[in-house]
């Protein structure tokens, strides 16, 4: 590796920049990445009523998610190696590229691919705006700048799914996509404008060998997550090829992760108590959070025959309890330097905020059902601030960068196979419940073309038994999501806590 500054000097804002145009212009870029998944999620059920695929449902989130945490820590070192900024802007164009794809789509599987390319680029805009929040921001005031990104991620749950509903009901559900291109020209002239270019560069040695590997194992058990016991069984040939593919991948990446120069993740991490703990608790949030957003929307518009606008709004508590909590959050950890209790009270709530789902049916009153939202945006405010502050303080400044990714990578992937576990059960579930309502299904396509124009074609007493199948059909992913929130309340006792450097302490070292 050729001497340079490190990565850390290299990625700081330019002498004269504005720390706070800094932020603002990050702020920009990840509502930008945020806003895309809350928008999608109302619009949904009227993707797959047009587009057809109930099946392939989830692979519309995990598309994104997926693509976006195998390129993640490959970001890092890019960006190292030709200029963070310079990543920035070829991120911003990757998104945009996708999203043009995405409102062109005219089959599901068009859908997906172009979320696959959103996802190439969303993946650099989390990494590369956290890393450079670690770069600017002492540890202890990195807690109030997270509360910040929390708020941000909280009003695109607001917007997103409020904006997605009006395009859907009053233009065309394409238009979630189209507003991504002024939204992409926004954040990259203001990021532009906020972070300078150095001129430094740092010489790595790209693991490309650990990221197609990771690629390979992960795309595999995916793939079996999703479709194993609906398209194919467990025990064909199929599903043993995907089982086989995923544990060789999986053996020899970590087998190229030990000899790797520069690993994508390296291994010595998890040795570290605050990386492997932070990665289980912030794996449970992840499942928690796409699991609300991605099928509470599918039970308010089909259950509770909400309409795309008005599903929106009934999300509103979520997204007041998570910007709450991180708000808290965030000003404990910057007065005392701590944050320990913070994901054991997150993940305790988050239990109850979930066993309060599972009670959900069709004839939930309002208060029911925004008591059940609010509580669980409660527990995961109070964890968001926590993970990637706490591993940032915790490794030595070189390894920073890739600390960060490889912590956004492991709980994106857990994201992204529990997105693909649930919809696996809601969709299995809800075809082998149809089943015994042959005029319905025939109606619904099987259940592929669930939605709420399908619905409403329906009789008032065939709508009121498709409310209910989508019920029964969603209960178990949030008693699953429970018992994981029980195994994170568990580890979160067994975080070490290393106290925050105040701004003092850090602009010192």
């Amino acid at each position: 590796m050729t001497a340079s500054p490190s990565p850390e000097a290299q990625s700081a804002p330019a002498p004269g920049a504005s720390t706070r145009l800094v932020l603002f212009s990050i702020g920009l870029l990840l509502l930008l990445a945020s806003l895309d998944q809350t928008i999608v999620s109302t619009a949904l059920p009227t993707i797959v009523a047009e587009l057809g695929g109930l099946e392939h449902l989830s692979w519309v989130i995990t598309a994104y998610i997926l693509t976006s945490t195998v390129v993640a820590p490959l970001y890092g070192k890019l960006g190292d190696l030709y200029g963070r900024r310079n990543m920035v802007f070829v991120s911003v164009a990757l998104f945009i590229l996708g999203s043009v794809l995405c409102g062109t789509a005219n089959s599901m599987t068009y859908l997906i691919v172009a979320r696959a390319i959103q996802g190439l680029g969303g993946g650099g805009l989390f990494v590369l705006a956290l890393s450079v929040v670690g770069d600017v921001i002492a540890p202890r005031e990195r807690g109030k700048i997270q509360g910040v990104f929390a708020a941000v991620f909280s009003i695109s749950s607001v917007v997103g799914p409020l904006a997605g509903g009006f395009f859907v009901q009053a233009l065309d559900w394409h238009w979630i996509f189209f507003i991504n291109l002024p939204l992409g020209l926004i954040a990259a002239l203001g990021f532009a404008a906020g972070f300078k270019p150095r001129g430094a560069r740092v010489s790595h040695r790209i693991d490309w060998s650990g990221a197609a590997l990771l690629t390979l194992s992960v795309g595999a058990l995916t793939l079996l997550t999703s479709l194993g016991g609906r398209s194919f069984a467990f025990s064909s040939a199929p599903a043993l090829g995907l089982i086989a593919l995923s544990l060789v991948a999986g053996v020899l990446f970590l087998l190229v992760e030990r000899r790797a120069a520069e690993p994508i993740l390296p291994l010595g991490l998890f040795s570290l108590n605050v990386f492997w703990v932070t990665s289980v608790v912030g794996f449970i949030v992840g499942v928690a959070m796409f699991g609300a957003v991605t099928f509470v929307p599918m039970y308010l518009q089909i259950a509770k025959g909400a309409t795309p606008t008005n599903s929106g709004l009934q999300m509103i508590p979520l997204t007041a309890g998570i910007l709450l909590a991180t708000t808290f959050a965030g000003r404990y950890m910057s007065r005392t330097g701590r944050y320990k209790i913070l994901p054991i009270v997150g993940q305790g709530v988050m239990i109850l905020g979930m066993g309060l789902l599972t009670l959900l049916n069709r004839d939930t009153g309002i208060v029911q059902f925004s008591a059940s939202l609010g509580v669980l945006g409660l527990g995961m405010g109070c964890i968001f601030p926590v993970v990637t502050t706490a591993v940032q303080s915790a490794v030595p400044r070189e390894q920073m960068g890739t600390a960060t990714a490889a912590g956004i990578l492991l709980r994106q992937l857990g994201g992204s196979l529990g997105i693909a576990l649930f919809g696996a059960i809601f969709g299995r579930r809800l075809s082998a419940d149809l089943a015994a309502m042959p005029d319905v299904a025939g109606a619904l396509g099987g259940g592929s073309e669930l939605g709420p124009q399908t619905l409403a074609k329906l009789t008032p007493d065939q709508q009121v038994a498709v409310g209910d199948l989508v019920v029964n059909a969603i209960h178990p992913i949030y008693l699953m999501a429970a018992g994981l929130a029980v195994l994170g309340f568990v580890a979160a006792f067994f975080l070490q806590e290393v106290p925050l450097r105040s701004a003092r302490q850090f602009r010192g070292e």
